[in-house]
């Protein structure tokens, strides 16, 4: 279901789907429409505009969240107010997003078609009654280790020997497709003493990154900081990678920094998690490092987890039952290259055995 208050944008979007050969499409012109339609036509994955008069798309989303739960990307302005609400949206329920054409629509719309399509297929397979609302069951399952008690951090399994948190090491974490809220889930249920600095490559624009950093430190115990520029690392602190950009690791002076670095061309998805993992083990010694590889269509990641894994680092999968897409982690188990595959609610509390003790 298409839904945009623009009859233009309906009917280029409409012609997208059309020619791609294999989609149902219905359309609605508002947020009123598309409640009215969403039983009878039953879509599998909805796109829907935010700005829409009367009813926006954010109060439609959380509509259609309650009234019939289904895959919805998200049309986005590119702006800092777009990415405001677009990150609110993906906290609603939404798995995904679209950059909106901008200038004449019809001139620009042919450059996002096999991306809108690429998403939307995967939207099709989004898990969504079992990812929503992750945060707040983290939360809940974290309690004991947020508030301090040991003996909830004791009773965690942890199947490989705890790490020594008093030497230098880092966790770097990949995620894409359904990242944001994924994101929400792991370091909200971290404690504000974690030991290790976080290293985040999420695939998004550049003009996204930053809000989801800010958004992140507001409901996090730890810090959390966009990489805008050479950042040594502290404890206690999760560095997200500036969108359409890489980000890596090195050393400044014995001290371990990130840095962005201009987008490889010869990879397909930016921030590269590949070329994030791959740095970190020129900075740092693979036993020192933990890789955590979570939702997102594609392969990023998993090639250059597998080499951690197997240069002694601890690697550490998203299970299929939770993740929104399971093809980053997906690919990582099929590589043998995931030491441990854990649902996203317990990566947390993983972490947590493994290095507050």
């Amino acid at each position: 279901m298409i839904v945009d208050d623009s009859a233009l944008m309906r009917r280029l979007l409409t012609e997208i789907f059309t020619a791609a050969g294999d989609f149902e499409i219905a359309v609605a012109n508002d947020g009123v429409d598309a409640l009215a339609k969403l039983d009878g036509f039953a879509p599998d994955v909805v796109t829907l505009d935010i700005h829409m008069p009367g009813m926006d798309g954010l109060t439609c989303l959380d509509r259609i969240m309650v009234q019939r739960p289904c895959p919805v990307v998200m049309v986005s302005s590119m702006t800092a107010e777009g990415a405001e609400e677009t990150l609110e949206a993906m906290a609603l329920g939404a798995v995904d997003f679209i950059e909106k054409p901008r200038g004449a629509v019809s001139l620009e719309i042919d450059a996002i078609a096999a991306t809108l399509v690429d998403k939307v297929r995967a939207a099709s397979q989004a898990r969504i009654s079992r990812t929503m609302r992750l945060r707040e069951r983290v939360r809940a399952a974290n309690s004991a280790v947020l508030g301090g008690a040991r003996v909830g951090r004791v009773a965690l399994p942890a199947p490989s020997p705890p790490l020594d948190p008093s030497a230098m090491g880092l966790v770097l974490v990949g995620s894409s497709t359904g990242g944001p809220p994924a994101l929400d889930a792991l370091l909200t249920g971290l404690p504000q003493d974690f030991p290790w600095p976080i290293v985040i490559a999420q695939h998004m624009p550049g003009t996204f990154t930053g809000p989801l950093a800010r958004r992140l430190d507001r409901i996090c115990a730890i810090e959390v900081r966009e990489v805008t520029a050479t950042t040594p690392l502290l404890p206690g602190h999760a560095y997200i990678g500036k969108g359409d950009a890489d980000v890596i690791l090195s050393r400044r002076a014995g001290a371990v920094v990130a840095m962005p670095a201009p987008s490889d061309p010869t990879l397909f998805w930016h921030p590269s998690v590949d070329r994030l993992v791959d740095s970190a083990m020129r900075a740092v010694a693979p036993e020192r490092l933990v890789g955590v590889l979570m939702t997102g269509m594609g392969t990023d990641g998993a090639a250059a987890m597998s080499r951690l894994k197997q240069r002694g680092g601890l690697t550490i999968a998203e299970a299929e039952t939770t993740a929104v897409v399971w093809g980053m982690p997906g690919a990582l188990v099929g590589m043998g290259g995931a030491a441990l595959v854990r649902p996203l609610d317990e990566i947390a509390g993983e972490l947590t055995a493994l290095l507050c003790r």
